[in-house]
């Protein structure tokens, strides 16, 4: 019997579940394991989670200093939950977990740094070992110094949002154990650039950069890994066997686990090395002029970190809705209209794609009538569907 093109790719690729479900990740039984706000925050708001949610809020309450203000509270919240997910995830993959420092920090090293020591902590603290953690960190020139700084403590990093060559050089050159440079963000840009519906796969933009990093890392002898993230279809998949790693979501790795055929191996570190390739002497005014020239790595860098600054800013919403139904002072309703004023950016009564900017998956679920926008009645519904205003079992 002829294997699966998942099979096929195992043994070419490391594969990572790109979710914050427990039970896909049982599933596929991945190496490794990576969440985001995004996927947390869609964790957060399912129901089977509803217990973790709330063992993290009463782990702050009583960690906080007494009197300490609700925000204080909901931080560390956060933190706990995040670390409290990647402690599930550990007990299910063989391998590595990727847990993401606030992306309102991405231009704030030391915020990064102190905020990557703190969830590490919160790791070891509960028996886990460092080397089982990646911290995640934008790809900005702050976040790659902070990842110098964690990379010599022993913490390694996962660099995020990545985009562009000049953010891969540097991240390589930091130290950084791993890169995530963003395939299907970036066939986005350019769909959207040039009016094309589509690309073929060996032409998407976003498979041809992470073809050029890949080759650049093998050529010059880099040991940051290039994991592959952010599909749009399979075709980007296919089309990058042999990348180092490759961070797929479950509906594609179930999609690789019903097909079969050759799938070819299309990266090779020795053709890289044998590829005519000029060295590019990376320091922070070459980056910023790079970044600067590079209007999709500059544009999608920006918007990333606004998406996952928001997501932030609704989990924080939801958590403090949830603690105050714990504590029975919460009314319905008061989750829906904080959580929809969150993303209702131009203030018109509706939710677009566009200003959503998290995962699809719970747009599309929260779009009732499939009309492409969000309206307060189908916000109070869906989170009601979660938990969040279900007050009568707190």
């Amino acid at each position: 019997m002829q294997p699966t093109l998942l099979e096929q790719l195992e043994t070419m690729t490391v594969v990572v579940s790109d979710t914050g479900d427990f039970n896909s990740i049982a599933e596929f039984r991945p190496r490794d394991a990576t969440t985001n706000p995004s996927l947390l925050q869609t964790a957060a708001q399912m129901p089977e989670y509803r217990e973790l949610v709330d063992e993290a809020l009463r782990w702050a309450h009583k960690t906080a200093v007494a009197g300490a203000p609700l925000k204080v509270v909901i931080d560390l919240a956060i933190d706990r939950l995040f670390v409290e997910f990647g402690l599930r995830i550990l007990k299910i993959i063989p391998g590595r977990v990727s847990t993401e420092v606030d992306a309102r920090l991405s231009w704030d090293t030391r915020g990064s740094v102190d905020k990557a020591r703190q969830l590490i902590k919160f790791y070891e603290d509960s028996g886990a070992s460092r080397e089982r953690v990646l911290i995640k960190l934008a790809s900005t020139w702050e976040g790659i110094r902070a990842a110098e700084i964690l990379e010599k403590e022993g913490i390694h990093c996962n660099m995020t949002l990545l985009f562009g060559l000049h953010q891969a050089i540097a991240s390589a050159e930091a130290g950084a154990t791993l890169i995530s440079p963003f395939v299907g963000r970036i066939l986005d840009w350019h769909k959207k650039a040039t009016g094309r519906e589509s690309y073929p796969a060996p032409e998407d933009p976003g498979v041809q950069s992470v073809t050029r990093i890949y080759d650049y890392f093998k050529k010059f002898g880099y040991k940051t890994e290039v994991m592959g993230a952010s599909f749009r279809n399979l075709g980007e998949i296919t089309e990058l066997a042999g990348c180092d790693l490759l961070t797929i979501a479950p509906a594609f790795l179930a999609e690789l686990k019903q097909r079969s055929g050759e799938l070819p191996r299309k990266l090779d570190p020795q053709k890289s090395r044998d590829k005519a390739i000029d060295k590019i002497v990376m320091d922070e005014a070459t980056f910023r002029k790079m970044h600067a020239e590079d209007k999709m790595a500059h544009e999608k860098l920006d918007e990333g970190i606004q998406g996952f600054s928001k997501s932030i800013v609704a989990l924080e919403k939801l958590l403090e809705e949830r603690q105050k139904a714990l504590d029975g002072k919460a009314r319905i309703g008061d989750a829906a209209r904080e959580f929809f004023n969150v993303y209702d950016l131009d203030g018109d009564g509706y939710i677009t794609r566009e200003e959503w900017g998290g995962t699809a998956a719970v747009f599309w679920a929260l779009d009732a009538n499939h009309d492409g926008r969000i309206s307060p009645e189908e916000m109070a519904t869906g989170l009601g569907i979660a938990f969040m205003l279900d007050r009568a079992k707190p």
